[in-house]
């Protein structure tokens, strides 16, 4: 495998749409999407209306990356090799002693081989990996909180409640138009032609008759490690570039051709609504959660803590060629352009454009 990736070495280039042709301002969409959540939760389960209020820096509890374990109720943050390093009940952090208590003396998670090969959801727990789901974390731990002060059990029946709540959100017949879809597959794809669902194999048979070649090489564009790139790496074989929001959280710009510039003066008297209050956007690193890519762990001794890679970091590691923190970042550069790729023998920061997040910089101890 070469020590480069150049898109020009590619015969097709694909791309998801939404967080990544597709920009959306994650504060905003974020405080919708809780709210669609949380209305249907109140007006259709007969949750507390309390729900439905909250306070800006409530929003430091949202961090993609967590799994939610719903035999416990525990949201959890990941290392590499499975190891819980941060946890809450709700929205209260648990201290090392009680994740200890919950995941045994190694900190354990018992399904983590499980998600780590699949990537899939579960009946025992559910990975927040796009910031459409994102806000139902948040809104998770707020019923546990609401719960336990009710002084009532945490049953699997809040999580019904929360699949409901997206499904009915994300209900694809508010997404179709004038029910064009066809009833039945096709046995083939053309040229030219919209296309919806479907399978890899139909896609690859219209690349090949497209290009003439019998294999062509693909690459493909997206933010979601469950969707786009665990499936694109490991079924199709192609080529990777993850965009993650979370780079732009730590330090990197997201269009290297624009130059820094001071932000503009407001009026006097006029606030950038939430901005001023607290809230933070939901690709930055949290409070209670901290950074994406990096976490310190303290060791078996309870003496020393060492920094590790989470899950997500490892995973951008092993099934990105490239991972950058929007398409805008690389939009400048010429077709033929050498991204230096992940590889298993490379350091982890290799593969990051145009440059790796801070926390990773740290780790290795070349702080930009």
């Amino acid at each position: 495998m070469s020590e480069y990736f150049s898109l020009s070495e590619c015969d097709v280039i694909g791309f998801d749409l939404d967080h990544t042709l597709c920009r959306y301002h994650l504060k905003e969409t974020s405080r919708l999407i809780y709210e669609s959540f949380a209305r249907y939760l109140v007006e259709h389960k007969g949750y507390d209306k309390d729900l439905l209020t909250l306070s800006p820096a409530t929003w430091d509890f949202c961090f993609k990356g967590l799994v939610v374990d719903l035999e416990d109720g525990n949201l959890i943050k990941l290392a590499q090799d499975g190891t819980v390093l941060r946890a809450s009940h709700g929205t209260r952090h648990l201290s090392t002693e009680e994740i200890i208590k919950h995941y045994g003396p190694k900190r354990e998670w018992k399904h983590f081989e499980s998600l780590n090969t699949s990537y899939t959801r579960s009946a025992k727990y559910y990975f927040y990996d796009n910031y459409f789901d994102l806000p139902g974390a948040l809104l998770c731990a707020k019923v546990v909180d609401m719960l336990h002060k009710r002084g009532s059990e945490v049953t699997v029946d809040l999580w019904k409640d929360m699949v409901a709540a997206i499904d009915h959100n994300y209900n694809t017949s508010a997404f179709k138009v004038n029910d064009v879809e066809e009833s039945e597959g096709l046995p083939s794809l053309e040229k030219p032609g919209w296309y919806s669902q479907g399978n890899w194999p139909h896609l690859h048979e219209l690349l090949k008759t497209m290009t003439g070649k019998p294999e062509p090489k693909v690459v493909y564009f997206g933010d979601s490690m469950r969707s786009d790139m665990f499936p694109a790496s490991s079924y199709g074989k192609w080529e990777t570039v993850m965009i993650v929001e979370e780079l732009e959280g730590e330090g990197v710009q997201r269009n290297i051709a624009a130059k820094p510039a001071e932000p503009p003066l407001e009026p006097l008297g006029k606030k950038v609504k939430y901005e001023d209050q607290g809230m933070k956007t939901p690709s930055a690193a949290s409070e209670q959660w901290g950074s994406y890519f990096v976490d310190a762990h303290r060791s078996e001794s309870g003496e020393d803590e060492v920094p590790k890679l989470t899950w997500c970091s490892y995973s951008i590691h092993t099934y990105s060629t490239v991972a950058i923190p929007s398409v805008e970042a690389i939009a400048d550069l010429p077709l033929d352009y050498k991204f230096p790729r992940f590889s298993p023998d490379k350091p982890t920061t290799t593969g990051y454009f145009p440059r790796p997040p801070d926390s990773l910089l740290k780790m290795y101890g070349t702080v930009p």
